[in-house]
């Protein structure tokens, strides 16, 4: 069977600077190891310079005419500005922006719902737009739908804040509310709460757990006896069922002499 081919993913191209061998041009201004401005140099000089420190001849200046090159570890080089890339992106806050569709006449329940969506979004660090969507004849009254809009940044001033006022975009009327520094503080207090509480509860679950264990031995305890005397019961009415029998004997031998008497 003919194996599936494999599509390995483009890469992007980091864009490198040229060493060594790269350098095309004639002259260049050469930087020795300590940072020191040797002068202009030709290429083919400035690199035998570099070998004979057991260096590389790096190009850190292409614009400049003649473009500046730096004797260095080429490798050591690549560490570091990988490292500063990665520290920059670190510190690199990230911008979500979320949106919720409202209408004029949306009702209690609906509107109570959607403002639960803004409060999440807004402790989830995110900023959210929100739209009040009009139509037909209900682009005439837009001060409903500001209305709206005020009303439900007032609900949630104590983590977000209006960063864009309501304005009138068409058949839309859009407003930007941005979280505050207290956003996403009660979430995370809550889940410390839980995990303190978690514990707690599962030490109460074994301390009532306990009594319920000697509650049943103790059931245990009394229904053995009452067990052992239900068999003496059944024996002592087993022993006093046959006194019919001793009747009946008494009974036969009383019409005995009877039946002789009669025969004679």
């Amino acid at each position: 069977m003919r194996p599936r081919r494999r599509f390995e993913p483009v890469r992007p191209v980091v864009p490198q600077a040229r060493i060594n061998e790269g350098i095309r041009v004639p002259n260049v201004r050469l930087i020795d190891e300590k940072g020191e401005q040797v002068g202009i140099k030709p290429t083919a000089e400035a690199m035998e310079y570099a070998f004979s420190k057991n260096l590389d001849l790096v190009e850190v200046a292409e614009q400049a005419d003649p473009p500046v090159c730096k004797v260095m570890d080429y490798g050591k080089y690549r560490y570091a500005e990988e490292q500063k890339a990665k520290l920059a992106r670190k510190h690199q806050t990230q911008i979500h922006i979320k949106e919720i569709k409202l209408r004029p006449k949306i009702g209690i329940h609906d509107f109570e719902t959607k403002k639960g969506h803004v409060v999440r979004f807004l402790n989830q660090r995110a900023k959210v737009k929100v739209t009040i969507m009009f139509r037909g004849r209900e682009t005439t009254h837009p001060e409903r739908g500001r209305d709206l809009l005020l009303r439900l940044a007032d609900d949630v001033k104590e983590i977000g804040q209006i960063e864009s006022q309501p304005l009138l975009d068409g058949r839309n009327m859009v407003m930007v509310l941005g979280p505050t520094k207290a956003a996403g503080l009660k979430s995370d207090e809550a889940h410390a709460d839980d995990a303190e509480a978690a514990p707690e509860a599962d030490g109460a679950a074994v301390a009532v757990a306990a009594p319920e264990t000697a509650e049943s031995e103790a059931a245990v305890t009394e229904a053995a006896p009452a067990a052992a005397e239900e068999p003496q019961e059944t024996k002592t009415e087993a022993k006093a069922a046959p006194k019919p029998k001793a009747e009946k004997t008494e009974a036969k031998a009383a019409a005995e002499p009877e039946a002789k008497s009669e025969g004679s």
